[in-house]
């Protein structure tokens, strides 16, 4: 199993997001996830800069680990051939260490522009249309696609990687499944359910997990020395993760989340993420994953205000654990 740390673009500025990946590659992470936002889940966050910029300058001040967005919504903030030249430029800089991680993305970001949030069939629907382009695109032609939600028009990419930018999808549920994983490199899940996994190999045409493809977790914990500061910590930047996928895809502002956790306790929010110095019990949270045939896991270390800590102090011993018995 390998381990990666997440770049959380709404809990620290960008020149220090970049800091923290530099460090967390002499830590000795195997990859970096970013998340792709334009506004925080809570106001306690408070922040949101933009993912590719900082990405770019990650590329530059790291050699080995691989970097992935965790992920993009490719439909409604962006169109899909302009994602297709963003990651391929990534491609590049990384010298080919960049997965783009794709999804149908949240209503938190996207209504920005004011084009609406569509129901989740459309949405769907959408990310069908803009993986055919990107994939089209990425193969290096002159591309002219007319669909449904998306039309490109006589359009190349004149800077692409030596090989393809790999594509993962994150999937929920046994349609979502059928739909999008011939279409996808990798899966991507932060729920570590072992059907998702099963069913994923078992549909026709879909790369097989564990034998070429990957299928990417992510677990928050909020590493501290003191339990309770970690608890407090955990509560109040990461209690809208209570909420479960259908609510998070649909409210549109940080207000609105505030209002939908305001009864979730701190002791609620430490049920679901490892608090405190406790290695072993973040280990415990992480196998998980392992049990349920993922081959990756990225960890998010909550809050910014003990992020460089635990990269000094907690994060070596805290892999040599996970290597130890998840590897």
């Amino acid at each position: 199993m390998r381990f990666g740390y997440t770049l959380m673009t709404e809990q620290s500025g960008p020149r220090e997001l970049v800091g923290y990946a530099a460090d967390a590659e002499r830590a000795g992470f195997d990859f970096e996830v970013s998340s792709d936002h334009f506004s925080p889940w809570l106001t306690e966050q408070g922040h949101a800069p933009y993912a590719w910029s900082m990405l770019g300058a990650v590329s530059q001040v790291t050699e080995r680990v691989e970097l992935m967005t965790y992920i993009t919504c490719p439909t409604i903030r962006y169109h899909p051939a302009v994602v297709a030249q963003k990651a391929a430029t990534m491609g590049v800089l990384s010298n080919g260490r960049f997965t783009l991680g794709l999804g149908s993305g949240e209503n938190l970001n996207e209504h920005t522009v004011g084009h609406g949030w569509p129901a989740v069939d459309t949405r769907q629907a959408m990310l069908v249309e803009a993986l055919e382009i990107i994939r089209a695109l990425h193969a290096g032609d002159l591309v002219t696609y007319r669909g449904e939600h998306f039309d490109v028009d006589s359009s190349r990419i004149w800077d692409l990687p030596d090989e393809p930018v790999r594509l993962a999808l994150a999937v929920a549920g046994d349609k979502g499944v059928q739909r999008f994983a011939p279409l996808a490199d990798d899966l991507i899940a932060v729920e570590p359910d072992p059907d998702l996994v099963s069913s994923w190999n078992a549909v026709e045409g879909a790369p097989r997990i564990g034998d070429g493809a990957r299928a990417i977790g992510q677990i928050p914990i909020c590493w501290d020395p003191d339990e309770d500061a970690a608890r407090e910590r955990a509560h109040a930047q990461f209690r809208w993760f209570a909420g479960g996928w259908k609510v998070n895809a649909d409210l549109p502002t940080t207000a609105g989340f505030a209002g939908a956790t305001q009864f979730v306790r701190p002791e609620d929010v430490a049920e679901n993420i490892p608090c405190g110095p406790d290695l072993d019990k973040i280990v415990e949270s992480v196998s998980a994953f392992k049990d349920a045939g993922f081959t990756d896991v990225a960890l998010v270390q909550v809050g910014d205000e003990q992020q460089q800590r635990f990269l000094d102090e907690a994060a070596e011993p805290l892999l040599a654990k996970l290597r130890d018995r998840l590897g």
